[in-house]
């Protein structure tokens, strides 16, 4: 989290002081030695950089990142352009299209959205090649924690999108009622017909923000 700023960066320096964190450094050192792991080591904290602490709207929460070559940079559900589309992704595509009729498009980057406050978090931020849940247990659950406790300080509002049973577990951690939470099945496509689909997150946020006086965000992607 070198190149994060504000609220990020003061917390960080602290939290990387904690006895887990570097334990879960030690880890990743091996890890990455030793093994192909997703994100690169430099790319780990990219949601930080993108969305500053103080302007989050909307978190969303997912599992771990993907785990195939090129695909993970960082960013909860986002790849970079060039990187075929996730079925994952395909499946947000596809609920933003039935949500607010945006047709979906080519790419899966999905920075637009992270600069308009919404921090793309996974649950976990790393992973081995081909091997979902491979870093779960290692450390990260505790560090996305303190992620939430820390926004859930925050005075301003913010709306959680929880994905998936691993997002989930995060909801006893928002405690000020000021704040709001979607919960969905995740979007896989072991589990998106299981409720996720029909969900209509995207227009669900945009009505909260709206009601709170806030600009609503703008899902539409540049193609």
């Amino acid at each position: 989290m070198e190149n994060v700023r504000g609220t990020w960066k003061t917390w960080w320096e602290k939290e990387s002081s904690q006895k887990y964190y570097k334990e879960l450094m030690d880890f990743l050192e091996e890890e990455y030695a030793n093994q192909t792991v997703y994100p690169e080591k430099k790319s780990i904290f990219s949601s930080f950089e993108a969305t500053d602490y103080e302007e989050v709207k909307v978190v969303i929460l997912g599992q771990d990142p993907y785990h195939g070559k090129g695909q993970a940079h960082g960013m909860s559900f986002s790849v970079q352009k060039g990187i075929r589309i996730p079925p994952s992704l395909k499946n947000i595509y596809q609920e933003l299209y039935d949500d607010q009729g945006l047709e979906p498009v080519s790419h899966g980057f999905l920075m637009e959205w992270a600069k308009q406050g919404v921090l793309l978090l996974n649950t976990v931020l790393t992973v081995r090649e081909s091997s979902p849940n491979s870093h779960k247990g290692k450390g990260w659950e505790l560090f996305t924690d303190e992620v939430i406790r820390l926004l859930n300080k925050r005075d301003k509002p913010i709306i959680f999108i929880l994905w998936g049973k691993h997002a989930e577990q995060k909801e006893a951690l928002i405690t000020n009622s000021h704040h709001y939470i979607l919960k969905s099945p995740h979007p896989s496509p072991f589990s998106a017909r299981k409720g996720f689909f029909g969900s209509r997150p995207f227009s669900k946020v945009n009505a909260i923000l709206e009601e709170l006086g806030e600009d609503a965000i703008n899902w539409r992607l540049t193609p």
